[in-house]
Parts: C-alpha cells; structure tokens; sequence
C-alpha cells in the first residue's frame, strides 16, 4: 500500500469511528487497530488523533459547502431553494457518517470551524440571493441576513432530524421544505407586525418586569437606610 493510499485508509476509518463514537470517544490505538497499523503510522501521517480529525471534519465542511453553493447558481429564486434542499439531503443520504461528524459536536481540535459557521457560510450565500429578490419586492434588503439565516436554519433542523428519521422520502421532505419555504416568502408583508393579542402579552410582560425591578429597588432602599456609606471611627481626644 502506498503512502497516499495508507493515509486514505485512516482517514475512512476515523471517519467512521468520529461518526460513531465522537472525538472524545474514540482513541488514537483503536485508529490503528482498525486500519491494521502501529500507532506510529498514524502520527507519521497526521502527528495525532487532533491532525486526522482536522482532516476529516475539513473535507466534510467543503464537500457540503461545494454541494450547496453549486446548487445556488443557476436558475430561478424558487429552483435554486429547491437546488438548495436536495444538495442537503443529498450529502446527508450520501455521506451520513460525515453529518454526523458536523454536527455531533466539531471538536475545536479540527481548528476548521463549527457547523454553525458552516451554516453562516452558506447564510452568507442565501443573504445575496435574498437581497436581490427583496429589492424587487420593495422589501427592506437590510433584513435579506435575517431571512437568509431562518432559510438555512429551517432547512439544516431538518436534515438533522432526516438523519436518523429517513422518512419520507428525501425528495417529497425537500417539496415540503420548498413549499413552507417559497409560500412564506410569496406572502410576506413588506412591514409584519404581532397580533392584538401578541401585543398585549408582551405589554403586559414589560410591566411585570418593570413592577418586580420597582420593588427590588424599594427593597434595597429600605434595608440600606440605616447604613452609612462609610464607618467613621471615633479619634481617640488623647491621641496615640
């Protein structure tokens, strides 16, 4: 086996193990056991567990970015969602051992970045997208990030729970996501307010807080009214 074709082989074995076990749950001698190598082997290719896992979550992160970011490219505002939810569920049915690995827990040893700035990349892609259409809609383009974060946290909750759910099928979950996603998006009001009743919860949420921070202060001024500021200590008239 070649050096590059050895280092291929650990790189397949620690995926599966960070999938199955986590970082923190696997070891650097069950590595070597499962590929058939001395432990040295395997710091000689990537100086540790920390190197190899590093490897491992970067080459995931960049697959699923390249997939989704391609998805964006071409087509209509609705086509390209659409593109955008299968490119998800396509690398989660193709590479599950590798979600997992993303979202399990991105140990900071990859030194690559946590899913969640993986989803703020692609957000960062949504967001231009959003801005374009907004300003064809006469909507505020200043709230397209906002926009463009609920989309792809909506669509990454769901592939989460796809992951281990595979039902229904991985093209009749991204027509539901595109239809909550496009329907919503058709409708918006230009400037949303909260229901009547929404309203007044929140009043009356704001005037609960503001009486509980009104007694506490009537509290803290009645405990401290006898106390001065400071202790003065008598002098002594016949001095030291």
């Amino acid at each position: 086996m070649t050096g590059a074709e050895r280092r291929e082989q650990l790189l397949g074995v620690g995926r599966r193990l960070f999938a199955e076990r986590g970082f923190d749950g696997t070891s650097i001698e069950e590595i070597a056991a499962r590929a058939g190598v001395s432990k040295p082997v395997v710091y000689e290719h990537f100086g540790g567990k920390e190197g190899l896992y590093a490897v491992v979550v970067d080459r995931e992160m960049q697959r699923l970015l390249s997939m989704v970011t391609a998805s964006l490219s071409d087509g209509h505002y609705r086509q390209k969602l659409e593109g955008a939810a299968m490119a998800l569920l396509e690398y989660i049915e193709e590479s599950a051992d590798g979600f997992r690995i993303l979202v399990r827990d991105s140990h900071a040893a990859s030194g690559t970045g946590t899913f969640a700035s993986l989803l703020s990349d692609i957000a960062s892609e949504v967001e231009h997208i959003l801005g374009a259409e907004f300003k064809a809609r006469d909507y505020d383009p200043k709230l397209a990030p906002m926009y463009a974060q609920m989309l792809v946290g909506m669509v990454a909750l769901t592939g989460q729970w796809w992951l281990d759910e595979r039902q229904p099928k991985m093209d009749e979950v991204a027509a539901h996501l595109v239809n909550l996603a496009w329907n919503g998006l058709s409708g918006l009001d230009a400037r949303p307010r909260l229901s009547a009743q929404a309203g007044e919860r929140r009043q009356r949420e704001e005037r609960k807080a503001k009486d509980s921070r009104g007694r506490a202060g009537r509290r803290g001024g009645t405990l401290g009214a006898g106390i001065p500021a400071m202790p003065v200590v008598a002098e002594d008239p016949a001095g030291p």
